[in-house]
């Protein structure tokens, strides 16, 4: 049988196979951060393509901690309704709905002012953001809370806090545009996980049996940023506030990327961080065939297949794979209405 498509449970959520839809921004809502047309098609086509957890993209917190005007939000309740149409359709499909909680800190392409850890810009071409009172990060706190709820309200399974890619959550982690003095400051892990664990313990105060996951780059791949060790004690710290699963990326922290890219880079990170910790992981990373996903999971190096541009490619992609494998076993996979292209 295929590892692929063994199921698997997170927490209380049983998942009907190992494949992720990963998140993916798609900067196609309106000004209001409302869900459209677009995305209703987008994600159900991928679960009806047969990926057991789709993962609604980076959502954000705040209207100012939006990545671009054009992402979607979950900052007020009228944003609610959308929301719960996609997961309906992702239900309707027999899949498992996840949301990726986000704020964009000083990556935010927004009209107006923005805030980080620190007032360092991201580049030239970004504003210079406002260091942020402890007044403002407890209220960045709470509107993840509120966010969580409002999720909670739409039927998401999963939540995902996204503390990964160089935006606010990372930045905190991040000596490398973390360079407060205070009890959110750099000197220490604590200090530097501290706005992550409250944000979770929040959320648990919201919910206490809905699984969450966390999102993280294992290195930043600059000088002074963050290196796999420094994951794996945040990863660790995760796991005792309340995360039941950790999704494993890299870089974004600042415009180096990494010097040498191939099929399934990533990987070895959630490996790593797999063996450190006591809860799945998720590994992503041009991870593109059949025999890559069959050889991570059937080695143990993560507990789930998070893809995202081949999905994008070819949302079908499992269907297909499922059908090459064992057309009695497509059979029993395929929506009933593509029975016929068996």
């Amino acid at each position: 049988m295929l590892n692929v498509i063994k199921p698997c449970s997170i927490k209380n959520v049983e998942i009907k196979n190992r494949l992720v839809m990963g998140p993916m921004c798609m900067y196609s809502a309106e000004n209001d951060g409302l869900a459209t047309a677009f995305h209703r098609v987008h994600y159900a086509t991928r679960a009806y393509g047969g990926a057991g957890l789709i993962t609604v993209e980076a959502t954000a917190v705040t209207p100012s901690g939006r990545i671009s005007e054009n992402d979607l939000g979950l900052w007020n309740n009228s944003q609610i309704n959308n929301l719960k149409e996609i997961v309906d359709l992702i239900h309707n499909a027999g899949s498992k709905a996840a949301l990726q909680l986000a704020h964009a800190g000083r990556k935010a392409e927004v009209s107006g002012e923005i805030s980080a850890p620190s007032g360092l810009r991201f580049s030239n071409d970004y504003k210079i953001p406002h260091e942020m009172s402890i007044d403002e990060i407890r209220s960045t706190v709470l509107s993840f809370k509120e966010a969580a709820g409002r999720a909670i309200k739409a039927g998401f399974d999963i939540l995902e806090i996204h503390a990964a890619h160089g935006y606010l959550l990372n930045q905190f982690l991040s000596p490398y545009t973390n360079k407060r003095k205070d009890l959110y400051g750099a000197m220490t892990y604590e200090s530097r996980f501290k706005i992550v664990k409250e944000i979770i313990e929040t959320i648990r105060d919201v919910n206490k049996h809905i699984p969450i996951s966390i999102r993280f780059s294992a290195t930043d791949y600059v000088y002074n940023g963050n290196i796999l060790e420094d994951i794996v004690v945040f990863s660790k710290m995760a796991q005792e506030s309340g995360i039941d699963i950790i999704s494993i990326s890299s870089g974004g922290i600042s415009e180096k990327a990494p010097e040498n890219i191939y099929p399934g880079y990533q990987v070895t990170y959630a490996q790593k961080i797999k063996k450190a910790v006591n809860i799945p992981t998720i590994a992503v990373g041009l991870i593109t065939r059949i025999e890559q996903i069959e050889q991570i999971l059937g080695n143990e190096e993560a507990d789930f297949i998070a893809m995202g541009r081949e999905l994008l490619r070819n949302p079908y992609f499992l269907l297909n794979v499922i059908r090459t494998y064992s057309k009695d076993l497509a059979k029993l996979c395929y929506p009933k209405q593509y029975l016929g292209s068996i």
